[in-house]
């Protein structure tokens, strides 16, 4: 059945008045709150020392494919690594530099990096089928079954963590570090934390783990910078960081405090409170029609002149 252009502003103006008419009070919802009792790690970048013992632990625990190079090979730390499908941390290595008159430091930093576990994920709010999930420990966890391979939740990732595994064609996986949370609920510690040698990584409560932090800082003069990275960064992280120097220099993004779902919530609503978005693609549909058909009567009328010339002896 055809739309004339007259029915389709008035269905448009039933649909816009309906819409206006349903109650404006929309409002974001309430961002997740990080308790007390969530679980983070603390890690001392100044204490490591690129042995990547984690990353050989952690590839055995989750059963992750062997790499090319032994994890007794460390030629690999000169050169800059991400996570991908097959490792859920990397260690990497950054040499010292100078920051105007100032050498932060002397030996290079090693620096362990997964996911961040943020206290309001970026990719659980993306992900449209609810695969990601924020647990109350603080572990951010994974539900291979629900998965659609939508990969949102890479484009989401503010740290650019999640991998998929482009070369499984059957049964792909998102895939991420993950808190070893079927451990770490029983009371265990995630298998990073449990090997490292020089005890780099501590695991507990965050609240507890910023008193820490904050200790070492104090007590320490001159040996860290005035920064807890994760403390704030996006809205909080359950892995939390010291160093020597800039962290911008040693790998992290430079960051924002709010995290990103509260800024895109808020455009949304923004847009939809007030059904701005929705009305104005039924204008611009509108005014489509409008001189399609207008285009069109034009044309009738000159084809019909036309005949008529040709009609007349």
């Amino acid at each position: 059945m055809d739309l004339s252009r007259r029915g389709f502003f008035k269905a448009m103006g039933v649909g816009s008045a309906a819409l206006a008419a349903q109650p404006r009070d929309s409002h974001a919802t309430a961002s997740p709150v990080s308790s007390d009792d969530s679980l983070g790690c603390l890690v001392d970048t100044t204490l490591c020392i690129g042995c990547r013992k984690c990353e050989e632990v952690c590839n055995q625990r989750h059963g992750l494919p062997k790499p090319d190079e032994s994890f007794e090979e460390l030629t690999v730390l000169e050169n800059e690594r991400r996570m991908d499908e097959t490792s859920y941390t990397v260690v990497n290595k950054y040499y010292p530099k100078d920051i105007g008159t100032l050498t932060w430091r002397q030996r290079p930093s090693f620096v362990k990096f997964q996911c961040m576990h943020c206290n309001d994920p970026s990719c659980v709010s993306a992900c449209i089928v609810g695969a990601l999930t924020k647990e109350s420990n603080g572990a951010v966890v994974y539900d291979v079954k629900k998965c659609i391979g939508c990969r949102y939740c890479m484009v989401a990732c503010p740290f650019q963590v999640p991998a998929y595994e482009y070369d499984n064609a059957l049964t792909p996986h998102v895939r991420k570090c993950t808190f070893c949370f079927s451990y770490i609920k029983d009371g265990g510690l995630p298998a990073c934390a449990q090997v490292c040698p020089k005890e780099v990584m501590t695991f507990g409560k965050k609240k507890d783990l910023l008193d820490l932090a904050r200790w070492k800082m104090k007590n320490n003069p001159g040996k860290y910078v005035d920064h807890i990275y994760g403390e704030h960064e996006v809205g909080g992280t359950s892995w939390l960081y010291l160093a020597s120097e800039p962290f911008t220099t040693i790998g992290f993004p430079k960051l924002g405090e709010k995290a990103p779902p509260r800024l895109t919530e808020a455009i949304q609503h923004g847009l939809f409170q007030y059904f701005a978005a929705p009305i104005g693609l039924y204008a611009v549909l509108g005014g489509v029609m409008w001189v399609t058909g207008f285009l069109k009567d034009a044309q009738k009328e000159t084809d019909e002149d036309g005949s008529k010339k040709g009609d007349t002896p």
